[in-house]
């Protein structure tokens, strides 16, 4: 069994080899990779089945249990992950600017991939078509770690991409997988061979990769979102999309875990938000101010470690406010700068929240479970960044991607530039592509 600097040096020579790819090479792989998918359904639900029986006899909590498990659904909308990214633009080779330093001298900026990416999750075994779709069209080799609780589902999924891919025309070596703990720790020390770490799981594995390694880290450590019913807002339309952000899937980033309601606005919206909450079994921990609106419904005492909280479960922290500067300020506090998003008919408060709230999405009168790549238009997504620097938000191709300089001249020399009598720049910059 190869070693994990072993499986990084065959990543780390892939990825010289495709960097160059021809797009038309790069889109009949992942056409290849979604017809194997497709057409190994069964063989993938078997597998998954395995994990999902073994995460169960382990107690495995019903949040974690639903990331996990593939359906015939789930695998279909994996391979039309990998369709969707077949029809991107190739994010490679792209001429970003283009600038004249003097005549016949011209610097140019294109795009590049990034390298080698180490992807380490948890959980949700139909994130490895997002992520390697995504890597495979933008030019990068990928090294993946999931969870062992998903290892079977991993394992075959990996197979098939692996082998579509290589058929295409791929180079071999692409696609690594490695498998143990242990393998964790060595992947974060190969910063010679690693270009970038892109972690998706628990706030704690995320964590400890930031704290453990030298290689960049690109992701989020937690998903607290929220949404602020504004006393303006549409009270049916704002119940239905509040409940949209909890319920659709709770067990994802991007769903709600603090609603935050205008107390102008509270004691008509609260109650009939209430009933659909709890018709649909979430559970509901509330401030002083909510309790009394909700007298009649069953509700447990929020704490300050609720608006903290990330429950990726049917669980919701609720607080009403005074208004809208209340309301950002709570959410900048307490919130993971993901995805947060206002209720109102009111311009005003909407562009004042857009501003100011410190979050990679934020939206208006519509759910955080948008906030996708897939929904973006990205064709998919390595995960969703919450730092400032590289790329913020989903992360598509472009997030994958970085660029290098190209000075194009014909014989030019600094020392003509320096000096009594030195020629002078032009920095024009001008429509050309490399």
């Amino acid at each position: 069994m190869k070693t994990v600097l072993e499986k990084a040096l065959m990543a780390r020579k892939a990825f010289l080899n495709s960097a160059c790819l021809q797009t038309k090479v790069k889109n009949k792989a992942l056409l290849t990779i979604a017809e194997a998918i497709s057409s190994n359904k069964q063989k993938i639900l078997e597998a998954n089945d395995i994990d999902v029986r073994n995460a169960e006899k382990a107690g495995m909590p019903r949040a974690m249990l639903a990331r996990l498990e593939l359906s015939s659904e789930k695998i279909e909308g994996m391979a039309g992950y990998v369709k969707s990214v077949a029809r991107l633009e190739d994010p490679v080779g792209k001429t970003l600017s283009a600038t004249e330093l003097d005549k016949g001298l011209i610097l140019y900026k294109v795009s590049t991939p990034i390298g080698v990416i180490g992807f380490i999750f948890e959980s949700r075994p139909d994130v490895i078509p997002q992520i390697t779709s995504l890597c495979l069209k933008s030019g990068n080799a990928v090294i993946l770690k999931g969870g062992s609780e998903a290892a079977n589902s991993n394992k075959i999924l990996y197979q098939l991409i692996k082998e579509a891919s290589e058929k295409a025309g791929v180079p071999a070596g692409w696609l690594q997988l490695v498998e143990t703990r242990k393998d964790i720790k060595e992947m974060l020390a190969l910063k010679e061979y690693i270009d970038l770490i892109i972690p998706r799981g628990s706030r704690s594995l995320v964590e400890y990769i930031q704290n453990n390694t030298k290689i960049p880290v690109l992701g989020h450590s937690e998903g607290i979102c929220h949404a602020y019913v504004d006393r303006d807002a549409k009270i049916d339309s704002a119940v239905n999309v509040c409940f949209d952000a909890k319920v659709q899937y709770p067990a994802v980033c991007n769903a709600i875990e603090t609603l935050l309601v205008d107390e102008k606005i509270a004691d008509r919206f609260l109650p009939k938000m209430a009933v659909e909450y709890i018709k649909a079994g979430v559970e509901l921990r509330v401030d002083d101010k909510a309790k009394k609106i909700l007298a009649g419904f069953k509700t447990k005492k929020a704490t300050v470690e609720d608006w903290h909280a990330e429950y990726n479960d049917l669980i919701i922290s609720i607080k009403v406010v005074s208004g809208v500067e209340e309301a950002i300020e709570h959410i900048n506090k307490y919130g993971s700068h993901h995805t947060d998003a206002i209720l109102t008919e009111s311009k005003k408060n909407a562009r004042k929240f857009l501003q100011e709230v410190d979050s990679s999405s934020v939206m208006h009168n519509c759910s955080t479970r948008f906030a996708d790549g897939y929904r973006y238009g990205l064709g998919a997504e390595v995960g969703i960044s919450t730092n400032k620097f590289h790329a913020r938000g989903p992360v598509g191709l472009e997030g994958l991607t970085t660029y290098k300089y190209v000075l194009e001249g014909n014989g030019q020399v600094v020392r003509h530039y320096i000096g009594k009598n030195a020629r002078k720049y032009t920095h024009k910059k001008i429509n050309k592509k490399w």
